[in-house]
């Protein structure tokens, strides 16, 4: 019988140039995660995984094919289990591919999941249906604690205050020459807002720390909604389009001041975060009248971001 004949480990050969690089690995792997609630229904989540390790300049490869089987065995132990939280699943994962691969120093390991979540139109008080992107993930380095991340990325609207400044301003001018008096004329424009060009905005808010990151995940989801202008809804009848087009324009704002009301208001949700927790905030605006976009965004450790937010508010 003949022998099984042995096949070249071409991988853990070295590389004709030796370059170590940070991120190798695997994307586009789906997983379902189950996430227990306490009293409730689990939530079962479609994810898609993003999967790296970092690989030294003397190792030509990961053994792609070899190692996706480590892979995908690792998430299958990490998302069999019910979980409560997801960034857990991400660092279950990152932990157990480190410790798979004697080569690397370091194990990365992202998700991104639809959550379909019930909620009520905002006059009308209709049932429907909304959407928040979950995103986690997790990183494990040699000798240190694992960091996870969680956040979400949702949409909503936002009012540009410049636009509506110059509409405010041409109706104060025709309301002048109409006679209305000056009084009248201030009262009218405080109670019923003016036009400005709008735009549907996408924010993402997230935490990082070492270990779990002490969060609730649909808390951050209501951060980052309520940073916008107004919330925009799946089903909406005349009156809640009604609601949320003043709603809008009675808030109107910068994708600047979107990202600043985010670290406001994580701020004071979560106080006692640790002062080296990571927050990610950040706003990106489809223009309606350019064929540009807008966007801002903010990283910064905790302890910065806590210290600027009461310094502007003394």
């Amino acid at each position: 019988m003949a022998k099984d004949r042995q096949l070249p480990d071409v991988q853990a050969t070295q590389p004709d140039v030796s370059v170590g690089l940070s991120h190798v690995g695997v994307t586009g792997v789906e997983k379902l995660v189950t996430l227990d609630r306490s009293g409730e229904r689990p939530i079962v989540l479609t994810a898609e995984f993003e999967v790296y390790v970092d690989l030294p300049r003397e190792r030509k490869g990961i053994d792609m094919s070899r190692n996706m089987a480590v892979i995908d065995e690792t998430l299958e132990t990490a998302v069999e289990e019910p979980a409560y939280r997801v960034e857990d699943v991400c660092g279950e994962a990152a932990d157990r591919l480190l410790a798979k691969h004697d080569y690397t120093s370091r194990a990365v390991v992202s998700m991104e999941a639809t959550y379909m979540m019930q909620e009520e139109t905002p006059a009308s008080e209709r049932p429907t249906q909304g959407t928040v992107d979950i995103v986690a993930s997790a990183t494990a380095r040699e000798g240190a604690e694992t960091r996870e991340e969680v956040g979400a990325r949702v949409t909503g609207m936002t009012v540009c205050p410049c636009s509506q400044q110059m509409m405010s301003a041409r109706a104060e001018e025709k309301l002048a020459a109409l006679g209305v008096d000056e009084d009248d004329v201030t009262e009218f424009l405080r109670e019923v807002p003016q036009a400005g060009h709008s735009q549907r905005g996408h924010a993402t808010l997230t935490v990082e720390t070492a270990g779990a990151p002490g969060v609730n995940l649909m808390d951050l989801a209501e951060i980052a909604r309520d940073a916008m202008s107004a919330r925009i809804y799946n089903f909406a009848k005349r009156p809640d389009e009604d609601h949320m087009t003043y709603a809008a324009h009675a808030n109107a704002r910068f994708v600047e001041d979107c990202v600043r009301a985010m670290a406001e208001d994580v701020v004071g949700a979560y106080d006692d975060l640790a002062d080296d927790t990571v927050v990610t905030m950040r706003q990106s605006n489809d223009e309606s009248i350019h064929q540009h976009n807008a966007h801002a965004e903010r990283v910064a450790e905790f302890g910065d971001l806590r210290a600027e937010v009461r310094e502007s508010s003394e």
